[in-house]
């Protein structure tokens, strides 16, 4: 929320939040150092970080926040403002990557990504394993 409050500071632009675009929930390991977490990711693909989420469960929420999207925002373009999980969740469903490679893969930051959400052909298909 910060970024978008700080990008559309005085511009006449509707921010809608969504919990289900948050990072992951890391659980016990929230605020660490990303090279503390980054060495973990590949075994908390399926097995939630304790006391937090797994990367499947982040595809999932992301999943339910693209059918809602596709329902109410059809033809529309959207900004989303997200953390590496939503991106590669967006990759892993819009895309077709295996969350097991992006975990692991170098992270290539850029200013934006595009995506295209064809409406009529979004039909999720859990689980994505």
């Amino acid at each position: 929320m910060e970024t978008a409050q700080i990008a559309f500071a005085g511009a006449p632009v509707t921010v809608h939040q969504d919990r289900r675009l948050r990072e992951c929930d890391y659980g016990a390991f929230n605020g660490c150092p990303v090279s503390v977490v980054a060495a973990m990711r590949a075994e908390h693909v399926d097995d939630p970080f304790p006391g937090g989420q797994s990367y499947r469960q982040v595809l999932e929420a992301t999943g339910d926040f693209l059918h809602d999207l596709a329902a109410d925002w059809d033809g529309q373009r959207i900004l989303l403002i997200g953390h590496s999980a939503s991106k590669w969740a967006l990759d892993c469903l819009l895309d077709k990557a295996a969350i097991e490679d992006l975990v692991d893969a170098p992270f290539g930051w850029q200013e934006g990504w595009h995506y295209v959400l064809h409406t009529d052909r979004w039909r999720p298909s859990w689980p994505f394993w």
